[in-house]
C-alpha cells in the first residue's frame, strides 16, 4: 500500500478539521485531518450508524455527528453520545474513530491506509530541495483546478515523466526551459525531472549547500508513485493529483502554494492551464491511439524516457 498527499499544514489555517475527499476517491475511505495537540488524519465517518462528521472543513474544538449527536475530541476519541445513558460496556474502543497513519514532511503531510515506503523519496527531496522554506508555502484557493480527462491514468503519468513532448506540444513552455539540458533522474519509488530555464527566464536562486549551486534551474518535477506530482517553481508548489475513475477515465485535482508571489505567471510554472490543456489534447488522442488493433508498444528512448521506462517497471513488479 502506498503513501499519498493530503494536504499541506497550511490548509488548516484557521481550522481544526479539512475533509480529505480526494482521499475518499483514491482509498475508498472517508478521511478528515484534524489539527488538536498535533496533526493527524482520522476518520470522517461516525461509529454509530455511518454518517459523516465533517462536510468540507469546520473550525469547532470537537467533532459532532449531525445525525444521532456523537461527539469527538479531535484525537478521534468519543466523548458523549445522547440516550445511551443505559446501554452496556459502553463506551468501548471501537467507538473512536481510526487513526490513520501519517508522514509530515516541511508541512507536506502523507498519509494511506496501511502504507509503506516513501522513505526513499522524502530522502531525495530533502538533499535537492530541503532548502526551500516548504513550510511556510501559503495555500490559494485559487489555483485549485479540477480536471477529468478520457484516458487511462498510467498515459497521463506517462506524459508527465519526459520533456520529450515538450517541443512538439508545448511551445511557450519550450520557450521557457533549455530543452538540450532537460534533466532526468530516478530513484526507488519515483522521478526527478529538471527543466533548465534558457537565458533571461525566471529561476530559483539556489544556495551553495545545493546539489545543484550554479545551475539555471527553473521548476523541479516530482512523481512519486503512483500519481503525485510535486512541481517546485520559484513562485512556490503545485501538487498535482492523478485519481484514476475507469478503465478510460481520470480525474486531475490541482492545489497551489505560494512562495514568492512577486514570480506567479512568469517562467516554467506561468501559466499551467495552457500546460494542461495541451497535455490533456495529447493523452486522450493517445488513448484512442493505444485502443487502436494496430498499435503494438514502442521502444523506449534511452535518453529521454527514462522516466517513463522506470514507472513501466514499477507497474509490472
Amino acid at each position: 500500500m502506498n503513501w499519498h498527499f493530503a494536504a499541506h499544514e497550511s490548509q488548516l489555517s484557521g481550522k481544526s478539521a479539512i475533509e480529505l475527499r480526494h482521499l475518499e476517491s483514491l482509498l475508498g475511505e472517508p478521511m478528515i485531518l484534524v489539527s488538536g495537540d498535533d496533526v493527524r488524519c482520522i476518520s470522517n465517518v461516525c461509529t454509530h450508524r455511518g454518517m459523516l462528521l465533517v462536510d468540507g472543513s469546520c473550525s469547532r474544538s470537537t467533532l459532532q455527528c449531525p445525525y444521532h449527536g456523537r461527539t469527538f475530541g479531535l484525537d478521534g476519541t468519543m466523548k458523549s453520545m445522547p440516550e445511551f445513558d443505559l446501554t452496556e460496556d459502553f463506551p468501548s474502543a471501537q467507538d473512536n474513530l481510526r487513526t490513520f497513519p501519517s508522514i509530515s514532511w516541511k508541512g507536506l503531510i502523507f498519509t494511506g491506509l496501511e502504507p509503506s515506503g516513501l522513505k526513499a523519496c522524502l530522502k531525495e527531496m530533502e538533499a535537492r530541495i530541503g532548502w526551500m522554506p516548504i513550510e511556510k508555502f501559503e495555500y490559494d484557493h485559487s489555483r485549485n483546478r479540477y480536471y477529468e480527462i478520457r484516458a487511462n491514468w498510467a498515459l497521463y503519468v506517462d506524459n508527465y515523466l519526459e520533456g520529450f513532448h515538450i517541443p512538439f506540444v508545448h511551445n511557450d513552455l519550450n520557450n521557457a526551459l533549455d530543452y538540450d539540458d532537460y534533466r532526468t533522474e530516478i530513484f526507488d519509488g519515483g522521478v526527478l525531472q529538471i527543466g533548465i530555464a534558457s537565458d533571461g527566464e525566471t529561476i530559483f536562486e539556489i544556495p551553495e549547500e545545493s546539489p545543484d549551486f550554479g545551475l539555471k534551474v527553473a521548476a523541479y518535477y516530482y512523481w512519486i508513485y503512483p500519481g503525485l506530482m510535486l512541481n517546485f517553481y520559484p513562485w512556490g508548489l503545485s501538487v498535482n493529483l492523478v485519481i484514476p475513475l475507469s478503465v478510460d477515465r481520470t480525474r486531475i485535482e490541482y492545489y497551489g502554494f505560494v512562495w514568492d508571489k512577486k514570480f506567479l505567471g512568469k517562467g516554467a510554472g506561468g501559466d499551467l492551464d495552457k500546460v494542461e490543456e495541451e497535455d490533456q489534447f495529447v493523452v486522450e488522442s493517445t488513448q484512442r491511439g493505444v485502443s487502436s488493433g494496430t498499435y503494438e508498444r514502442g521502444r523506449y528512448s534511452p535518453s529521454k524516457e527514462i522516466g517513463v521506462h522506470h514507472f513501466h517497471q514499477m507497474l509490472s513488479s
